[in-house]
């Protein structure tokens, strides 16, 4: 039952109970279910407009899927992250992980972006393994 239905429902009851549309609260519970028509209405009307805009998304999304395709190739193909070293390095003044490409880390400074923080790091050697589960881009196999 959809709420234009309920709407009717709740009218039918109002007249079922006798309640004279005249009276102070036949007047009040008339203008109640008529606000509730309208305001069911509206949210109908945006239901029918939401499906539209779905609708309308979906197929958006499917010709963007095949651009994409299109472009750059099958999405297994297609990895720019391969070659890419990430580093992190956390502010000494306010603990903030900030995280850099390989060129902003071979600077070995970097400008906190939090705080304001002007500080300098140093990047580990190439051959030195990390922690287990880092994204630093070593070699994290046993030693």
């Amino acid at each position: 039952m959809n709420l234009s239905e309920k709407v009717s429902y709740l009218k039918g009851l109002m007249e079922g109970l006798g309640i004279d549309p005249n009276s102070k609260e036949g007047k009040l519970f008339a203008a109640i279910t008529d606000v509730l028509g309208d305001a069911a209405a509206s949210i109908e009307d945006l239901d029918d407009e939401v499906a539209a805009l779905n609708e309308l998304v979906d197929e958006v999304d499917e010709d963007l899927g095949n651009v994409e395709e299109e472009v750059y190739g099958a999405e297994e193909d297609y990895d720019d992250d391969d070659d890419e070293i990430y580093y992190d390095v956390k502010c000494p003044k306010c603990g903030e992980v900030i995280g850099l490409d390989e060129e902003l880390a071979e600077d070995g400074e970097v400008i906190c972006p939090t705080c304001g923080e002007h500080f300098e790091f140093d990047l580990p050697d190439e051959d030195e393994y990390c922690d287990d589960g880092c994204d630093c881009g070593h070699n994290h196999e046993e030693e």
